[in-house]
C-alpha cells in the first residue's frame, strides 16, 4: 500500500506537538442493566402493564426526538439483561436521561451491571499531518497565535464538513455490539511514543479494512479519554451480526491492533423497540 510522505514536522527548533486534531459530536452513554425477573413475576398483571405502560411511554419518546435519541437493546448472554444507549447534544443532557428513567417505576426492577461514557470523535490525522507540515514549511512556531489560529480555522472546517458522522441517528438496524478499547502501553510496546506519521500511517490501514464493510456495518467511534476507565469505545450496528465477526477479526491482523490494541468486554445485544417493551418482560400487554 502506498503511503504520502509528509514533510518533517517541524517548524525552527520546537518539535510540532504529538497529539492529533481531534473532532467531537455528540457525548454518549451505555448503560448496562440486569433485571430482577423473580420480583417482577411475583407482581399481578395490572402493576406489570402501569410500569410497561409508564416506561414505553418515555422511551418512546426518546426513540423518536432528533438530538436526544436513545435505543433499548436485548443483551445476550450473562453480562446483563438490557442495554440502553443515548445520544445526547452534551453532558448535562445525558444526566438528564439517566435522571428521566432512574425516575421511571420500572427502574426498582433494574440492577445496573455496567456503563460507559465518551463522545463521539473523529481523529483528524491525515488533516494534522498537512497542516502541520504546512505550517512548519512556513517557519510558524508551534503553539504561537499563528499556529493556534490555524488550528482552530481547521477543526471548524473538518467539524462542518463532518456534522453528519458527529451527529448521526442511532442506526435502525436489529444488532448491535458495543467494546471498549485501548491503545497498548506495556514494557516494550507503547502506541503513545510512536511518531504522529506512523500512528497515521496505521489508522490509515485498519480503517481501510473497516471500509471493506461498508454497506453491511454502520461504525461509530466514541473517546473516552477522561471521561471513563478505556480510551475508545466502539459500537457496531448490523442486521447480520456475523459481520460483527468477521470485521472484527480481520482488524486483529492489523498492526495497530495486533501488536497495541487491547480490548475490553464484548456486547452484543438486539435491538428492542419501546412498543416492544411489554413482550421483551414477559408479554405484558399494553391498555
Amino acid at each position: 500500500m502506498t503511503t504520502t510522505r509528509m514533510a518533517p514536522p517541524r517548524a525552527g527548533s520546537a518539535a510540532v506537538p504529538p497529539v492529533p486534531l481531534t473532532i467531537e459530536g455528540y457525548s454518549v452513554l451505555h448503560q448496562m442493566m440486569r433485571f430482577d425477573w423473580r420480583s417482577w413475576r411475583q407482581l399481578q398483571p395490572a402493576s406489570k402493564r402501569k410500569i410497561v405502560d409508564q416506561a414505553h411511554r418515555v422511551l418512546a419518546e426518546m426513540e423518536q426526538t432528533p438530538s436526544a435519541e436513545s435505543a433499548l437493546y436485548s443483551l445476550l448472554g450473562h453480562k446483563g439483561d438490557l442495554m440502553l444507549v443515548h445520544f445526547r447534544a452534551g453532558m448535562d443532557k445525558l444526566n438528564a436521561a439517566e435522571l428521566e428513567l432512574a425516575a421511571l417505576a420500572l427502574n426498582d426492577y433494574l440492577e445496573p451491571s455496567a456503563s460507559y461514557v465518551s463522545v463521539i470523535e473523529l481523529g483528524l490525522y491525515e488533516s494534522t499531518l498537512k497542516l502541520y507540515g504546512e505550517l512548519a514549511e512556513r517557519g510558524v512556531e508551534p503553539n504561537s497565535q499563528e499556529w493556534k489560529q490555524a488550528v482552530l480555522e481547521t477543526v471548524a472546517r473538518q467539524r462542518e464538513a463532518m456534522r453528519p458522522r458527529l451527529f448521526p441517528e442511532i442506526p435502525r438496524t436489529r444488532y448491535i455490539c458495543f467494546y471498549p478499547m485501548d491503545r497498548r502501553r506495556g514494557e516494550e510496546k507503547n502506541w503513545y511514543t510512536l511518531p504522529i506519521e506512523e500512528r497515521a500511517r496505521q489508522m490509515h490501514e485498519h480503517g481501510m479494512v473497516g471500509r471493506r464493510y461498508a454497506g453491511e456495518v454502520k461504525q461509530i467511534i466514541s473517546g473516552s479519554i477522561g471521561f471513563d476507565d478505556w480510551e475508545w469505545g466502539v459500537d457496531l450496528f448490523a442486521d447480520d451480526p456475523l459481520v460483527f465477526k468477521k470485521l472484527i477479526y480481520e482488524m486483529r491482523f492489523d498492526e495497530v491492533s495486533a501488536v497495541y490494541a487491547q480490548f475490553g468486554h464484548f456486547y452484543v445485544g438486539v435491538r428492542c423497540p419501546a412498543r416492544n417493551l411489554g413482550t421483551l418482560l414477559g408479554g405484558v400487554l399494553p391498555k
